[in-house]
Formats: C-alpha cells, structure tokens, sequence
C-alpha cells in the first residue's frame, strides 16, 4: 500500500505539472513547490528552535490561528515556520506577521520529509483539522518529535476505518495527540485502538468569538447599504447564486452583498449574467450616488473581507451546500444572525449544532430559500434565532487553553 501511496503522489504531481499551463492554481502550485529545498535552506536556518504549523488553506490557518498565537506568544525563543498545501491559504497569508518562514508544503515523499525535517528539525509540530500525509508524519515519529492534530473530527465513513484502511490507520498512529471536536470522534479513535485524543473543542471559536468587537468598517458597505435591510451571502457557487437570484426577484427591499468563494473572471462573468446590474467593490469609487442608491447587488471581488461583511447583515447565506459542503457559518454566527445554508452540511458539526438549535437552516432548493426567508422577516423570530448563534458561539469557545494547558503539562523536549 505505501508503494500504491507513492506513486499516487508521483502521479498527483505529474498532472499538476501538465495542468499548470491551463489552471491558475495548479501553477501557483506547482511554482511555490519549484526548488523548495534550495529556497529553505537559504532562508531557514538550521541552528534556530523551530516549531511547525501545517494548514491545508486558509480556512484551517484561521481555525488554527488562536493556537499559533498563543504558540508564538509562549514559546518566545523559537521561530514559527508554517506551511500549507493550497494557494489559497499560502498567497494570502505567505506575509503573515505570525510565522518567521511561511512556505508551500512539499510534495510527501520520503526523500522530501526527510530533507524538510533535516532543515527545521522542529521541537514539535501542529497540524490542524485534516490532512495526513504519511512520510511527514512517519519521519517525525522517527524522530521522536512530538505531532499534534487539533480541532480534528472524524466520522465512521472515513477511510482510516475501512476494511482497506489499515495503511492510513497506520498514518493516525504517528501521531502524538489529538485535540478532537466532539466526543464521538473520541469514541471512533479509541474503538480502533487510539487512545491518545481527548475532547477540546474547535478552536475556530476562539478566532470567531471577538470578531465583532475588531471588525472593519467599510464605508462603501454602508453607503451600498443605506437604510435597507442586506442579506450578506459568503463563499458562494454558481448553484447558491441562482437560488439567491430567485429569492431577490420576490424581496426586492432588501440588498445583496455577494462575496463569491471563486473571484476569477469567468465566475464573476456568470454572476454578472444572473444580476446585470450588479456593481463591483472595485469600482465603487467610480459609481455616482444615485447608481449606488438603485443598485441592490454588490460584487465583493477581493479576498479577506468576508469576516467584517457579515456584521452588515440581517440575515446571512454560507456558500457551498449544493457542492461538496458548506464553508464557515461561525463567522456570522458570531454576529448572531441567522445563518442560512444548502443541504450539504452533515459532515460539520458546528452546522448541525446551528440547525438544532434553532439559529441555522438547511434549504435544498430556491423555494425552500423562499420559505426560510420570508419565516425570518418577522424580528422576533429573526432575532430570537440571531441570539441562539451568538450564544452558542460563546459557550463552545475555550479549546485553545486547553490545548496549551496540555502543552504546559507536557513539556515537548526543546
């Protein structure tokens, strides 16, 4: 199987490198991984105390955030290096003022590990949710540096609980401890024999919890606004777009801030088909007062607002659920505002919870959106749901001391 493993992760690579002269990610991809070694070793120096974070993208390094932070904050005598696997994590925050060294993760080969762990040879590493790549987690087992998984959940579907998964069982077993979400990911470890993971929570709580108190004013935002209610739609797809398209037709009091997960030009095209008379964020400057009044759909085509759009709304729409899954509802739920999302949301848990509660609502369909919406236009209802996410939010914060009253107790050797 470890061969099989390997030679998926050749072939994984070759086809990056045949897609990258046709798709802008898999060349930022395959780009940021050229020469890495080389890059390193100029850079990183090999005499310093390291600890590593690994992220798969963006959404894990702001789950993982709270963490590093108070990492960095107690470990003074250590420089951070972070890594990650996507361009969506790396190009935004490959400047972060939280890590010294900030690089792509190179491809899981034996040779690859064992040159990154000769170079940074970290006191102990944290990776954060998902993503287990055997050769990283083997060499620093072999090394007897300490591995730790935070905010991780699993489910009995996943392959490490497969018959055919005994190799990525194996993956599990490198790994020092792991800070878990809920207690059936407790339970699910220790039936295949982990017992080292314990219950703490997920740290995005941690990072969401005071977002309203540090947000950023926009006054573009409030000049689009104005004095009429906005539904603030985040992380959207083609599919949450055309049902966001049906549900304007019939509420046309209120404004749509659209901040689509994908900003390349041909989504922005297919936004544009659906409302031609949306304005771009970009171009605000250039709109006079009265197109601004008129308009109900602006276009945020820029990364990095969507945290301080969701203070704008009465109601908010969490792109995804029609595809592979939902993105972050705590974001908005931290607003307490209701938080509304396609049928996708079973594999997270913090959705579940939002849709028990009574703060979150799962459509599977425009008329349903419909249904849902015009529920919410009464205030009390709105607002009585809008309580229960900020209150849950609040009560499930708290994973992060827990993690670092673990590390306190149990001294990684330095």
């Amino acid at each position: 199987m470890r061969l099989l493993y390997s030679i998926g992760i050749f072939l994984y690579g070759l086809l990056l490198r045949i897609l990258a002269p046709f798709h802008a990610k898999a060349k930022l991809m395959v780009e940021g991984r050229k020469d890495w070694y080389s890059r390193m070793k100029q850079t990183v120096d090999s005499s310093q105390k390291h600890i590593w974070f690994h992220f798969a993208s963006l959404g894990e390094f702001e789950q993982g955030r709270p963490v590093l932070e108070a990492v960095k904050n107690n470990y003074l005598d250590h420089k951070i290096i972070v890594t990650f696997y996507s361009p969506s994590g790396y190009e935004i925050r490959k400047n972060t003022a939280l890590a010294d060294y900030v690089f792509y993760l190179p491809y899981d080969t034996a040779q690859h590990a064992r040159l990154f762990l000769d170079l940074i040879n970290p006191s102990f590493a944290v990776f954060t949710k998902y993503e287990y790549w055997y050769y990283f987690f083997e060499g620093l087992h072999r090394r007897g540096i300490p591995l730790f998984l935070i905010s991780a959940i699993f489910r009995p579907d996943q392959i490490f609980f497969q018959a055919y998964g005994t190799f990525f069982l194996k993956i599990l077993s490198y790994v020092t401890y792991f800070f878990v979400q809920n207690e059936e990911s407790v339970r699910l470890l220790k039936e295949f024999g982990i017992r080292n993971a314990g219950l703490a929570g997920d740290t995005r709580f941690d990072r969401v919890v005071d977002i309203p108190k540090s947000r950023k004013m926009i006054p573009e935002i409030s000049q689009f606004i104005g004095e009429n209610p906005a539904l603030v739609a985040g992380s959207t797809w083609p599919e949450d777009e055309q049902a966001l398209q049906e549900l304007l037709l019939d509420n046309s009091d209120y404004k749509l801030i659209l901040a689509p997960h994908e900003i390349n030009e041909s989504h922005l095209a297919s936004i544009f088909n659906l409302w031609p008379k949306a304005l771009r964020f970009s171009d605000m400057t250039t709109y006079d007062d009265a197109i601004i009044a008129d308009s109900k759909v602006l276009v945020i085509d820029n990364i990095g607002m969507l945290s301080s759009l969701y203070g704008y709304g009465q109601l908010a729409y969490i792109g995804g659920g029609f595809g592979v899954g939902i993105h972050n509802t705590l974001e908005a739920a931290t607003y307490g505002i209701p938080v509304l999302f396609g049928p996708n949301f079973k594999k997270f848990q913090e959705a579940k919870d939002l849709v028990q509660n009574g703060s979150g609502f799962a459509i599977a369909s425009a008329k349903e959106l419909k249904k849902v919406f015009a529920v919410l236009q009464d205030q009390t209802v709105r607002q009585k749901a809008g309580k229960l996410a900020r209150e849950y939010v609040l009560q499930k914060a708290g994973a992060t001391p827990i993690i670092m009253k673990y590390l306190k107790s149990n001294p990684v050797k330095i």
